[in-house]
């Protein structure tokens, strides 16, 4: 692979970077195969279970190159960038979009392609596809206002405004703010704490959440029940780990 992005492994755990610092990791088709490599490595390597994106230098990414599009991005299919932010949102594996400093437009879709987003408290966010006479066909008027609400995407996508991270915070487009300082070790923390617990049941939570969508309560309970993915082949290795008994004791032996 490539160096537009780069992956670097932890004790369970891998951060993939975007790889652009001079370009203020600015997305161009290069940049999004390399991604689609990355994936598609992912949903073959069980070791790593919980994945987190992030951009080199001094931000997440500035967005789309601007001049990669000017230009005349040439992509192997139609809606092929979509496809690949599709393929990352539905990966088995609980994945973290860690922000800082500017993540706009582009940037913003890959990062809503992710399970949530943590900023650190330099971020700054943006949809300025207005301001350049565009449309989005990477995800945004899509997965934008199932994030924070219809009314504030519309607001964000009419008005093409940047917002700091306590708005961000606010309209729930991140999940919290850390200080920038203290960004990597808080990062770390966080995907050494999910990564700790059952990739079975990381796999059939995304599952569970990505089929039921737009469900009604009643129609989400039964598919919840009726499709459940029962228990993992390490529940019992967990519990007695927990408890201090071996596999087959009483206490071992009770339901979730």
């Amino acid at each position: 692979m490539g160096s537009l992005i780069r992956r670097d492994d932890d004790d369970g755990w891998t951060t993939l970077w975007l790889n652009r610092p001079d370009k203020l990791n600015a997305l161009t088709v290069e940049l999004f195969g390399e991604l689609a490599d990355h994936v598609d490595a992912l949903y073959r390597d069980n070791s790593i279970r919980c994945v987190v994106l992030r951009g080199a230098g001094k931000c997440f990414s500035a967005g789309h190159d601007l001049n990669d599009l000017a230009e005349g991005e040439a992509t192997p299919t139609a809606g092929w960038h979509s496809q690949i932010l599709r393929r990352l949102e539905k990966l088995p594996k609980p994945v973290i979009a860690a922000v800082h400093g500017h993540c706009y437009t582009g940037a913003l879709e890959v990062a809503l392609a992710c399970d949530f987003i943590i900023a650190a408290d330099n971020a700054q966010f943006g949809d300025t596809h207005a301001k350049w006479a565009l449309t989005p066909v990477w995800g945004m008027s899509q997965r934008l206002p199932r994030r924070i609400g219809r009314a504030a995407a519309k607001r964000l996508m009419f008005t093409c405004d940047t917002i700091d991270v306590s708005e961000a915070e606010r309209i729930g487009l991140c999940e919290y703010v850390v200080p920038y300082a203290s960004f990597d070790s808080e990062i770390a923390t966080l995907a050494t704490r999910i990564a700790a617990h059952s990739p079975f049941s990381h796999r059939a939570n995304k599952r569970l959440l990505e089929a039921t969508d737009g469900y009604t309560l009643d129609s989400g309970l039964q598919w919840e029940v009726l499709q459940t993915e029962g228990v993992g082949p390490d529940m019992h290795a967990r519990i007695a780990a927990f408890t201090g008994r071996g596999k087959g004791s009483r206490r071992d032996t009770r339901r979730v």
